[in-house]
């Protein structure tokens, strides 16, 4: 990855930046770190900047879980997992043979996706939200099964499965504690089990852990700011700059 040794101290910066909001948004808002993601993938060749990014999600995951452990179900998640194993899987084969420009516009297009999801998801307001499902019941588990494919899918190819997860979990009737507890576990496993394949694939190295070992030390202060906005801030104003931010993101991305 000679690129990265090349990083300007601008590029470092937005990356810092990028890191930190990682972890703001593993503490406070799931699915803003698709920002994140524009700015790897804006900063470095979109191939490598999802090597490069996994190991600091891991360690966002892993405040996530040890801040809100105790609220996970892990029942959904275990009906979750066969499915998402699939959709990783496909994401693998399909970076077993993208090129940087092919890994460019599916994360853009990811990108934008999953912004117009979570517009749609924001239009619904919490009378007119459907009452949540038995996800035990046959359109419950086809439910769990077509949004864990698509999530793992998005997750592998581009680290964008938050979008994806936090639509589901919305729609189970998960609320904020419960919400955040399980998605740290989620993410967590499903982004450790990601680990040998990015190292196959060659989108982790030595040289891409070295830029890492840099960029999570911005990570921890990012969730602690997290946690500490968790119940003050202003969720409406906040999705609007993400949306807005991503949007962006996967513009630049498409007519780079």
């Amino acid at each position: 990855m000679d690129t990265i040794s090349m990083i300007s101290t601008w590029e470092f910066a937005a990356l810092a930046a990028a890191a930190a909001l990682v972890g703001f948004s593993k503490t406070a808002v799931s699915g803003a770190n698709t920002v994140s993601l524009a700015v790897f993938a804006a900063v470095l060749p979109a191939r490598e900047s999802t090597g490069v990014l996994l190991p600091i999600l891991i360690v966002g995951d892993t405040i996530a879980v040890l801040t809100y452990r105790r609220h996970t179900h892990w029942p959904t998640l275990w009906r979750l997992f066969p499915a998402v194993a699939a959709g990783v899987a496909a994401g693998a084969v399909f970076m077993l043979w993208a090129d940087d420009g092919a890994v460019r516009v599916s994360i853009g297009t990811i990108l934008l996706l999953m912004a117009g999801v979570t517009m749609w998801r924001r239009r619904q307001s919490l009378e007119d939200r459907p009452a949540p499902e038995d996800t035990l019941s046959l359109k419950g588990r086809v439910k769990a099964r077509s949004y864990g494919v698509l999530g793992g899918f998005t997750t592998m190819v581009a680290n964008a499965g938050g979008p994806v997860m936090s639509l589901y979990l919305l729609s189970a009737g998960f609320r904020k504690l419960g919400f955040l507890g399980t998605s740290a576990w989620f993410f967590l496993i499903v982004n450790i089990s990601k680990v040998p394949l990015s190292v196959g694939l060659g989108l982790i190295s030595a040289r891409s852990l070295l830029l890492d070992a840099l960029l999570v030390l911005f990570v921890l202060p990012g969730a602690v700011v997290g946690k500490l906005c968790a119940d003050r801030i202003n969720q409406t104003v906040f999705e609007r700059l993400v949306i807005g931010a991503t949007i962006l993101g996967g513009l630049q991305l498409l007519l780079r």
